[in-house]
């Protein structure tokens, strides 16, 4: 299994298909909750749905246009963190995250983000990091903003979220403004 060592107990692993029902569990225990801020857990309701994810997720990954992880915290996955897409053009990433709810404020996503975010400029020799997320995530806001990434704008009506539609606060970090620390 190809896995990123963040810290003791805490590491990314390219997605599997054995992960698959393990984010059934989460999913199924906490729909409600990442729904608020997810368009698709309403649609995960069986471990196909997963294993779909994880095929496409590999796929593309396979064409150096995504690469998909999820998030382990002492041996068990508690979350999704990714390079939604890869664009070589631009030089850009685009970065995606969820995390079981019972494991946060612990950190976790930041210290994830910032290992993704040295890959992305040092591995790939990127030059942009982006996130967009929706403008009341204040969670999402505030890793975004702890990690240096400026905001470069609101897009407003960005998302039909499970009937909410939501703007979208979209965030910038350049290679430039970035220090490996």
């Amino acid at each position: 299994m190809f896995t990123l060592k963040i810290e003791q107990g805490l590491e990314l692993a390219l997605v599997q298909r054995s992960f698959a029902a393990k984010y059934l569990e989460i999913v199924t225990r906490e729909r409600q909750y990442l729904s608020q801020w997810l368009v698709w857990p309403p649609h995960a309701h069986d471990e196909q749905f997963f294993v779909n994810f994880i095929t496409k997720s590999l796929h593309d990954y396979a064409d150096n246009n995504s690469l998909v992880c999820a998030i382990i915290l002492n041996g068990e996955v508690v979350g999704n963190i990714s390079f939604n897409s890869i664009n070589h053009t631009l030089k850009k990433v685009e970065i995606g995250y969820w995390l079981s709810a019972q494991h946060q404020g612990k950190g976790i996503i930041t210290k994830s983000l910032a290992k993704l975010i040295t890959i992305a400029f040092i591995d790939l020799a990127m030059e942009k990091v982006e996130i967009s997320v929706a403008v009341d995530n204040k969670s999402s806001r505030k890793v975004c903003e702890l990690l240096g990434f400026e905001l470069e704008g609101v897009i407003s009506q960005a998302e039909n979220l499970n009937g909410r539609i939501v703007a979208h606060a979209v965030y910038g970090l350049n290679r430039e403004h970035w220090s490996a620390s």
